[in-house]
């Protein structure tokens, strides 16, 4: 009898545990079309495998794992683990008296560092380096750049701005590289100096950015106000592509900037629509024949079939620092004004993008699934234009 009990005991934990990493499931989010079902499955083997290969700082402040808790990707990414820890109380007394114990000797260890420091007269803290990329491989940089971020990696890459020479103060080039010793190159990016509305070209060559080049990978295009833009791959408008519109180009996500009419201060607000995944953890493309079908007018009108909708979080407000803060787990140093988080609305622990200031003309840019690096590089890129209505 105490055999079976136990035997249904192990079963309605294991329906317990399977309900909850449903819930928190954040592949889910953007699936489309049904496919919720087998990206859950394929997401929770896949996120099984990378525990291995977690190297988010953030993991620290998240929920101590448990058997079934560690098929949740979103569990590794977790900006702010303070839920999660309240959960984890009960179960884990065992595990926190440990660590305290150890964290007590660290503390007295920490403290001696300090005074023999103040006895060198050395009071200032050397500047802790920023957590690393995952080392990352990959045969095509055409193919690696347009897929999305793998299921339970955060790509984590570094930005720079180029304002040398006579015209790049007015149109600087904006290069974007994988942040870890390697220092791969990805993408470059600058703006077009003859057209009616901001024009950024994107390609994967960082001295070729001409439109016409074999490099040209991708473009961000503005409307007249600098407050909506598009985000293109690199294959044939509408007007030059087949009737059946296969060879015809992707708009590959919108962004949006709230207006700020009343002028009052604060931070921005943005809305980013991305297609949403199906089959395979594949991009459904958008392909539209006109703007009139394009991604911002589908927004504008809710037609949200196979789309996603992103929003930047909202940072908090610290009487501290008389400032507006976010969590970027030591990936940003300095306040800017450009510094944001891209989050779901269901999930706001799981972080789809983040960007922001490490010095004056470089910045950290990390992205994961479903966004790919010229979806990122090019919201990025939208932060740098003039934006006099959205201040």
């Amino acid at each position: 009898m105490e055999k079976k009990s136990k035997a249904k005991d192990d079963k309605e934990y294991d329906k317990k545990t399977k309900k909850d990493t449903k819930k928190k499931e954040p592949a889910s989010l953007f699936c489309v079309n049904g496919d919720k079902d087998k990206s859950d499955s394929k997401s929770k083997k896949k996120a099984a495998k990378s525990d291995s290969d977690d190297s988010e700082p953030e993991t620290k402040s998240s929920k101590p794992k448990s058997k079934k808790e560690n098929a949740n990707p979103a569990s590794m990414f977790a900006a702010g683990g303070d839920k999660d820890k309240d959960k984890g109380k009960d179960k884990n007394k065992d595990k926190k008296k440990k660590k305290a114990k150890a964290s007590e000797s660290d503390d007295s260890d920490s403290e001696a560092e300090k005074g023999t420091k103040k006895k060198k007269g050395k009071g200032k803290k050397k500047k802790e380096e920023r957590p690393p990329s995952p080392d990352i491989e990959f045969d095509s940089l055409e193919e690696f750049v347009l897929q999305p971020a793998q299921q339970g990696v955060t790509v984590k890459c570094k930005m720079t701005r180029d304002k040398r020479g006579m015209d790049k103060g007015l149109y600087p080039t904006y290069y974007l590289h994988l942040d870890n010793e390697k220092k791969v190159f990805l993408l470059a990016g600058r703006k077009r100096k003859k057209s009616t509305t901001s024009n950024y070209l994107i390609s994967i060559d960082p001295t070729d950015l001409s439109r016409g080049g074999e490099n040209f990978i991708g473009k961000l295009r503005s409307n007249m106000m600098g407050t909506k833009f598009t985000v293109f791959d690199n294959a044939l408008h509408p007007d030059r592509a087949l009737p059946d519109m296969s060879n015809a180009r992707q708009e590959l996500a919108a962004i949006i900037y709230e207006t700020n009419v009343l002028g009052i201060k604060g931070p921005r607000r943005l809305t980013v629509i991305i297609p949403g995944m199906g089959k395979d953890s594949e991009r459904v493309p958008i392909r539209p024949r006109s703007d009139n079908n394009g991604l911002l007018m589908k927004f504008q009108n809710r037609k949200m079939d196979n789309l996603i909708e992103l929003h930047n979080k909202t940072p908090t407000w610290n009487d501290d620092t008389a400032s507006h803060v976010l969590n970027f787990n030591g990936r940003v140093t300095q306040a800017s004004i450009k510094n944001f988080q891209i989050i779901h609305s269901k999930d706001e622990a799981y972080i789809v993008m983040q960007f922001g200031r490490v010095a004056d003309d470089a910045f950290t840019l990390d992205y994961s699934y479903p966004m790919c690096a010229v979806q990122a590089f090019a919201i990025a890129l939208s932060s740098f234009d003039g934006k006099i209505t959205c201040e």
